[in-house]
């Protein structure tokens, strides 16, 4: 009775253990990213305080810190590679066919840039402020409030001053 009460509180105690969202700082640059059956995922590419990037055979999405888990050495990951592939290239698609001239373009934060001008098969021009900034199709992705970028206002605000003051020198 004792060691099956043992056996039961370890298994409980390492089932919570391996649900514990991984720390950010438990997340690196380099490390493999499995699902919770060992099956290779990705590899992560990038992390701050929020996001991981994480690079699948097909592609490089960002994902919100908590969707992971630190477990013995491991990073594990929630949806198997296929999955994730799968989640990636619905939520492009969702994009692409909301990609229409006047839907307004968001950044990372939720902060409006401003509305689609033109939009071809590689390319989509966003008017911001006066300014007309070109992004990659592939950059813009559907998000809960319509399209997103994965720059932030400031971040574009900086670049855009960039290239003007180089343009002009």
């Amino acid at each position: 009775m004792i060691l099956r009460k043992f056996l039961a509180t370890s298994t409980l105690g390492a089932a919570l253990l391996l649900s514990v969202p991984a720390a950010a700082e438990t997340l690196r640059v380099g490390a493999a990213v499995t699902d919770p059956q060992g099956g290779a995922v990705g590899t992560i590419t990038a992390v701050d305080s929020q996001y991981v990037t994480l690079r699948t055979d097909r592609h490089e999405t960002r994902l919100p810190v908590a969707s992971f888990t630190a477990a013995d050495n491991a990073v594990l990951f929630g949806m198997t590679r296929d999955q994730l592939n799968a989640a990636v290239e619905q939520a492009l698609a969702s994009a692409q066919q909301a990609i229409q001239v006047g839907a307004v373009v968001h950044d990372r934060t939720g902060a409006a840039i401003g509305p689609v001008a033109s939009a071809d098969d590689q390319n989509v021009t966003v008017t911001f402020g006066q300014q007309p900034v070109q992004f990659p199709r592939s950059a813009i992705a559907a998000g809960p409030n319509g399209l997103v970028v994965g720059v932030t206002v400031a971040e574009l605000q900086a670049q855009v001053g960039a290239s003007q003051n180089a343009g002009s020198n």
